[in-house]
């Protein structure tokens, strides 16, 4: 039974009648599920959730630096989360804002990095191209570039961009064209717009 802005409530027909097999919550089951989830994974063990989504998961990172405690990292995560993303790399402080994450967290496997040269290691230990995504001089438009699937996202902070560090390690940097008044649009957005780009090229889309 739903119930409407919290999910569902407990299963139908009480114990007796609740499915068998390890992905599901007895807790859930008995109370209902009024988590931020799909249809797909009501009632079920948050460790099985995750595992399904590792069966699947996208090739493509996404890093953020966090220079002054960015609110929008949880943001980032959030859509990462939505985009099946392997990994979201927190580059810089270890703590971050997570409301705007909303729980998205917890089936988003995260790694933190305590420096920008931390991270550019990693990168290319694992044989990733690291893409800068800024609107800086030079940049190139992100609309129409081709982008590797072996990929990492690099987004800066809200108010400086990418550090020069950053830039100076990025194989690329790509800018969203924008065509009003604003210099700049929130990072949050920017990544799912980025984040997108690369599904369509590299995503496993169902068939309409």
């Amino acid at each position: 039974m739903s119930v409407p802005g919290q999910g569902v409530g407990p299963w139908p027909g009480g114990p007796e009648a609740w499915p068998e097999g390890d992905r599901w919550d007895p807790e859930l089951l008995a109370e209902g599920d009024a988590r931020n989830v799909v249809d797909r994974y009501r009632y079920w063990r948050l460790e099985a959730i995750v595992a399904d989504i590792d069966a699947r998961r996208h090739r493509l990172h996404v890093a953020i630096e966090n220079v002054v405690h960015d609110a929008n990292i949880g943001s980032v995560v959030r859509t990462a989360n939505a985009f099946a993303v392997a990994e979201v790399h927190v580059v810089g402080r270890r703590r971050w804002n997570r409301r705007g994450a909303m729980v998205t967290d917890r089936y988003q496997h995260l790694r933190h990095h305590e420096t920008v040269a931390d991270f550019l290691a990693w990168a290319r230990a694992e044989g990733l191209h690291v893409l800068g995504v800024d609107n800086l001089p030079g940049s190139v438009p992100l609309e129409g570039a081709a982008l590797e699937e072996d990929a990492v996202l690099v987004f800066g902070q809200e108010s400086t961009g990418l550090s020069p560090e950053m830039v100076a390690g990025c194989e690329r940097i790509l800018h969203i064209t924008q065509y009003g008044s604003t210099r700049s649009i929130n990072v949050g957005a920017a990544a799912a717009v980025a984040m997108w780009a690369w599904v369509v090229q590299h995503g496993d889309i169902p068939p309409a």
